[in-house]
Protein backbone atom coordinates (compact mmCIF):
# COMPACT_ATOMS: atom_id res chain seq x y z
CA UNK A 1 0.00 0.00 0.00
CA UNK A 2 1.46 3.89 -0.75
CA UNK A 3 2.19 6.17 1.56
CA UNK A 4 -0.16 8.51 0.44
CA UNK A 5 -3.15 5.49 0.84
CA UNK A 6 -2.11 4.67 4.15
CA UNK A 7 -2.67 8.95 4.70
CA UNK A 8 -5.97 8.88 3.33
CA UNK A 9 -7.14 5.71 5.01
CA UNK A 10 -6.08 7.34 8.17
CA UNK A 11 -7.70 10.68 7.53
CA UNK A 12 -10.81 8.98 6.58
CA UNK A 13 -11.42 6.88 9.81
CA UNK A 14 -14.78 7.83 11.52
CA UNK A 15 -13.01 9.07 14.46
CA UNK A 16 -11.46 11.98 14.33
CA UNK A 17 -7.52 12.78 13.81
CA UNK A 18 -5.96 15.31 16.56
CA UNK A 19 -2.85 17.32 15.40
CA UNK A 20 -0.24 15.22 16.39
CA UNK A 21 -1.83 12.16 13.96
CA UNK A 22 -1.86 14.74 11.23
CA UNK A 23 1.54 15.83 11.57
CA UNK A 24 2.85 12.20 11.75
CA UNK A 25 1.09 11.35 7.95
CA UNK A 26 2.47 14.49 6.79
CA UNK A 27 5.99 13.84 7.88
CA UNK A 28 5.64 9.97 6.98
CA UNK A 29 4.90 10.97 3.31
CA UNK A 30 7.52 13.30 3.28
CA UNK A 31 10.60 12.39 1.31
CA UNK A 32 13.96 11.35 3.52
CA UNK A 33 16.20 14.16 3.04
CA UNK A 34 19.82 12.78 1.82
CA UNK A 35 21.95 13.02 5.06
CA UNK A 36 25.14 15.75 4.80
CA UNK A 37 28.53 14.17 3.68
CA UNK A 38 30.24 12.73 5.89
CA UNK A 39 34.01 13.97 5.51
CA UNK A 40 37.42 13.69 7.85
CA UNK A 41 40.06 16.04 7.48
CA UNK A 42 43.69 16.63 8.88
CA UNK A 43 44.97 19.97 9.15
CA UNK A 44 48.64 20.54 8.89
CA UNK A 45 51.46 23.69 8.72
CA UNK A 46 53.72 23.99 5.63
CA UNK A 47 56.01 21.61 7.13
CA UNK A 48 53.58 18.99 6.92
CA UNK A 49 53.73 18.47 10.69
CA UNK A 50 49.48 17.81 12.17
CA UNK A 51 47.53 20.32 13.72
CA UNK A 52 44.55 18.91 14.13
CA UNK A 53 41.58 16.37 12.85
CA UNK A 54 38.98 17.78 11.97
CA UNK A 55 34.90 16.88 10.58
CA UNK A 56 34.97 20.75 10.08
CA UNK A 57 35.51 22.90 6.88
CA UNK A 58 38.58 24.98 8.77
CA UNK A 59 40.80 27.30 7.54
CA UNK A 60 44.48 26.15 5.99
CA UNK A 61 46.21 23.38 4.86
CA UNK A 62 44.37 20.09 4.66
CA UNK A 63 44.32 16.33 3.41
CA UNK A 64 41.28 14.25 3.10
CA UNK A 65 41.88 10.63 5.33
CA UNK A 66 39.48 7.73 6.02
CA UNK A 67 37.95 7.07 9.01
CA UNK A 68 40.34 4.64 10.66
CA UNK A 69 42.94 7.09 10.60
CA UNK A 70 40.56 9.74 11.74
CA UNK A 71 39.81 8.14 14.63
CA UNK A 72 43.43 7.04 15.45
CA UNK A 73 44.49 10.57 15.55
CA UNK A 74 48.13 10.08 15.35
CA UNK A 75 50.48 12.53 15.79
CA UNK A 76 53.18 10.37 14.66
CA UNK A 77 52.12 11.11 11.27
CA UNK A 78 53.79 14.02 8.52
CA UNK A 79 52.13 14.84 5.32
CA UNK A 80 54.87 14.65 1.99
CA UNK A 81 53.73 15.25 -1.22
CA UNK A 82 49.74 15.38 -0.77
CA UNK A 83 49.99 12.19 1.21
CA UNK A 84 49.90 10.92 4.72
CA UNK A 85 53.20 9.07 5.25
CA UNK A 86 53.59 7.33 9.01
CA UNK A 87 56.55 8.09 11.38
CA UNK A 88 57.93 4.68 12.71
CA UNK A 89 58.24 5.34 16.36
CA UNK A 90 61.61 5.16 17.89
CA UNK A 91 62.70 2.40 20.89
CA UNK A 92 62.86 3.94 24.10
CA UNK A 93 64.30 2.59 27.15
CA UNK A 94 64.38 3.96 30.33
CA UNK A 95 65.64 2.60 33.91
CA UNK A 96 66.48 4.16 36.95
CA UNK A 97 70.68 4.57 37.66
CA UNK A 98 72.35 5.69 40.66
CA UNK A 99 74.17 8.70 40.62
CA UNK A 100 75.15 12.00 42.24
CA UNK A 101 71.26 13.44 41.56
CA UNK A 102 67.79 12.21 41.88
CA UNK A 103 65.59 10.71 44.80
CA UNK A 104 67.40 9.57 47.71
CA UNK A 105 66.35 5.54 48.78
CA UNK A 106 67.74 3.13 51.44
CA UNK A 107 71.14 1.66 49.85
CA UNK A 108 69.47 -1.93 50.13
CA UNK A 109 65.79 -1.22 48.66
CA UNK A 110 65.62 1.20 46.19
CA UNK A 111 61.39 1.56 47.21
CA UNK A 112 61.95 3.29 50.57
CA UNK A 113 62.47 6.69 49.90
CA UNK A 114 64.28 8.31 52.86
CA UNK A 115 65.43 11.90 54.07
CA UNK A 116 68.72 12.96 52.33
CA UNK A 117 70.27 13.09 56.27
CA UNK A 118 70.10 9.53 56.41
CA UNK A 119 72.29 7.00 54.52
CA UNK A 120 71.17 6.88 50.93
CA UNK A 121 71.84 5.95 47.03
CA UNK A 122 69.87 8.73 44.95
CA UNK A 123 68.35 7.22 41.98
CA UNK A 124 67.13 9.17 38.66
CA UNK A 125 65.79 7.99 35.37
CA UNK A 126 67.48 7.74 32.33
CA UNK A 127 66.01 7.69 28.75
CA UNK A 128 67.90 6.01 26.04
CA UNK A 129 66.49 6.12 22.49
CA UNK A 130 67.04 4.19 19.53
CA UNK A 131 66.08 3.74 15.92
Amino acid sequence: MSTQRLINTAMDWPRTVNETEENFWKAWAEPVPEPAPVFFRLYHDEHGRPLSYSMEHLPGNYIDIDAETYQLSSRRVQVIDGKLVHIAPKKTVTKLVPGSTGTPCVPSNISIVVDPQQPHTKWSLKSHESD
